[in-house]
């Protein structure tokens, strides 16, 4: 059997099994903006989830949030210090700007509870490492919240890795971006410098690093060349045209482009590339090239959780070079924000592992953080992991 066949585009998986809602698990809600929402609204699906806590900073944010969505009973605290001092909780969802994810989580299980953390994971290396040292001294899981793992396609990428048939992996191209796509449609709080800190890097660059580095095993970061602009965040015209605030353009604090040559373990070089906003629909496909064969992955026009249409793999069958086409994977079923959280809370239900682990995702914020660093810098710099 060829290696291909073993790659069966319809294997999505099993069912879910039935859910006991006999024993609930109490969850709180830290952050009450967009994103929170999608959290609440798959919790509600679940007959074994009880959400009975909520915090944010905004006076009335909180009680607005949970009326609006339906969900009675919850108990409203002005932070997370005061919500997780008070409750006994089993889990909380961090759901505030990327500038409070570490504090956040990390009190939180220092208080013996566990995370769901959306992404990015923090935005700093140094925060990053602080999270992975809380979960492990506590004996809590944080799992951070990158729902494309769970598309079939994202998935297939990474069984087609690992099925060998692409050889040994030594170069990877991907990234992608919006030609115009500032994210400013719930307020400024993703390009303030002190809320969101980074851009377009957090908000789609991790989901991108995510894809291919997962697929490769992650391998540790080495050294990254990389930089960073704003170009288009600081030009009040991009906004008049947008017929948002012109203003909005003294307040951008953040990336809007960024691009970086990494180096990892295992001889892979990464080529990256990620824009908010440019001249120019796509910077490209992904691609993944290996002694054996390449893997070109189409791009999207967003961050929408899977791949931009059916892949194909470059290699030769009896020594004339040929393409196979790798089919979209149509799944029914739950979606993958739902499967995210439910993944999650199976795995503090049955004392599992993380689904989506902070021992790889700390890579991914290293690269995101050596970019950032190495552009400040204006050089290549080193990436130092310490062992934990």
């Amino acid at each position: 059997m060829h290696e291909m066949d073993k790659l069966n585009p319809n294997n999505v998986g099993p069912k879910e099994k039935a859910i006991d809602g006999s024993v609930k698990l109490r969850v709180g809600i830290i952050g009450t903006g967009w994103i929170a929402a999608e959290h609440v609204k798959e919790y509600k699906k679940m007959p074994d989830v009880e959400i009975v806590a909520g915090a944010d900073l905004i006076s009335g944010k909180a009680e607005a949030f949970f009326k609006r969505l339906e969900v009675d009973g919850v108990k409203l605290y002005p932070d997370h210090k005061s919500m997780l001092d008070a409750e006994k909780l089993d889990a909380v969802s961090v759901c505030t700007y990327n500038a409070t994810h570490a504090e956040c989580t990390v009190y939180a299980l220092d208080k013996g509870v566990h995370v769901l953390l959306e992404k990015p994971m923090c935005v700093t290396l140094e925060e990053a490492l602080d999270i992975v040292r809380a979960e492990k001294r506590n004996n809590k899981i944080v799992s951070v919240g990158f729902q494309p793992r769970f598309d079939a396609n994202m998935q297939m990428v990474k069984k087609i890795v690992e099925s060998g048939e692409l050889g040994q992996v030594y170069y990877i191209r991907t990234g992608g971006g919006r030609r115009r796509g500032i994210p400013t449609p719930f307020g400024t709080s993703f390009i303030q410098k002190d809320t969101g800190v980074i851009g377009a890097l957090a908000d789609i660059g991790c989901y991108s690093l995510d894809m291919v580095l997962n697929a490769v095993g992650y391998p540790k970061p080495l050294t990254v060349s990389g930089y960073k602009l704003d170009y288009f965040g600081k030009n009040p015209e991009y906004f008049k045209a947008e017929g948002k605030p012109a203003h909005y353009a003294d307040i951008f604090g953040v990336d809007d482009f960024a691009a970086a040559f990494v180096r990892l373990e295992g001889g892979i070089k990464l080529d990256f590339i990620i824009s908010w906003a440019m001249h120019l629909d796509t910077p490209g496909d992904t691609v993944i090239l290996g002694t054996k064969g390449a893997l070109r992955i189409p791009s999207t026009n967003d961050w929408a959780g899977t791949v931009g249409g059916p892949m194909k793999i470059y290699h030769e069958v009896a020594g004339v070079g040929t393409e196979t086409v790798v089919p979209i994977i149509n799944k029914n079923g739950p979606g993958l924000f739902y499967q995210k959280i439910r993944s999650f809370v199976e795995a503090v239900k049955n004392g599992g592992s993380a689904p989506v682990p902070t021992s790889q995702i700390l890579y991914n914020q290293a690269i995101l953080d050596g970019i950032v660093k190495s552009s400040d810098a204006e050089r290549e710099i080193e990436i130092t992991i310490p062992e934990i």
